[in-house]
């Protein structure tokens, strides 16, 4: 009987383990879904901060840059802004100051004074009554000595000689000028017509005729001390043309040459300019006959513009 009991016991106590070991399995499992649940939402609750933290983090940068692009920007215009303030204070300044002139580098003169050629016409041989010999046919002026005057423009090319030269100017002068020498006899008006017809009378009415030239002459120019009041100048070597009043003994009036020269220029008062030069005059030939070598020496005014 007491083994009977013994053994009912055992089997409720039995039945009491396993139904508490029933109970308890669950509970436990349910606990550790739990905290896996609990670690998973923590995780993906990192994981959002994280993300959104690098979200922040782009976001923080763009808005630097966009500062930093407004602050350049901002500075560009501060930067443009006082430009154009300074080019209008500029431009009221140059629009309320008067006109400055530029600089005057060519020149227009008029000129005159002496000139001596290097033989008259009269020079030679002289024999009367010798037909087309002697003195020129149309005129048996002997006076070399003349005066001249004239006109010339100077055109101011460069002020460095090409850039071979300082304050040294390149121009080109184009000049012409009218000379007189006298009067002389025409010889047709006595020996020669005679001679030629036998009968005295005038060939040629009037009986003298006026010996004069005209010279135009293109020359190249250079002065020195550029800036200066006084300024020296030469030319080296010009053309010129020499017509003749009178035409020679073989009726020719025109015959080119060269002349070289030299001078000074002196600025007066703004603008006006005072020269003197002295020049040379040399043709290769005679017009049949005719001389035209000789020098020149005279003053100026000028004018710059």
């Amino acid at each position: 009987m007491s083994f009977t009991k013994t053994k009912l016991a055992l089997g409720v106590a039995a039945a009491t383990l396993t139904m508490a070991g029933a109970m308890v399995a669950p509970q436990a499992q349910a606990a550790d879904n739990k905290a896996e649940r609990v670690a998973d939402a923590a995780a993906r609750k990192a994981e959002a901060l994280e993300a959104q933290m690098e979200q922040m983090n782009s976001m923080m940068q763009q808005m630097q840059a966009e500062l930093s692009r407004v602050k350049s920007a901002a500075a560009k215009d501060t930067t443009e802004t006082a430009k154009i303030q300074e080019l209008d204070q500029w431009m009221a300044s140059v629009k309320a100051a008067p006109a400055a002139s530029g600089a005057k580098d060519n020149l227009v003169a008029v000129r005159g004074g002496w000139t001596r050629l290097d033989q008259s016409r009269k020079a030679g041989a002289n024999q009367p009554g010798a037909i087309l010999s002697g003195s020129d046919l149309l005129s048996d002026n002997g006076n070399a000595d003349g005066f001249y005057f004239g006109g010339a423009f100077d055109f101011n090319v460069n002020n460095d000689l090409f850039g071979l030269m300082d304050d040294t100017s390149f121009g080109i002068e184009l000049g012409v000028e009218y000379s007189e020498f006298g009067t002389g006899t025409n010889n047709l008006t006595g020996t020669y017509a005679q001679a030629l017809t036998g009968v005295a009378g005038t060939a040629v009415n009037p009986g003298t005729s006026t010996d004069n030239r005209l010279r135009i002459n293109a020359s190249p120019k250079i002065k020195f001390m550029h800036g200066s009041k006084l300024r020296p100048w030469i030319i080296p070597v010009g053309l010129e043309l020499n017509i003749l009043g009178v035409p020679s003994r073989a009726v020719s009036v025109l015959n080119s040459g060269m002349q070289f020269g030299g001078g000074l220029e002196y600025e007066l008062f703004r603008g006006i300019v005072l020269g003197s030069d002295v020049r040379y005059h040399y043709s290769t030939s005679k017009v049949d006959g005719t001389e035209t070598d000789g020098f020149s020496a005279g003053g100026s005014v000028g004018f710059k513009f």
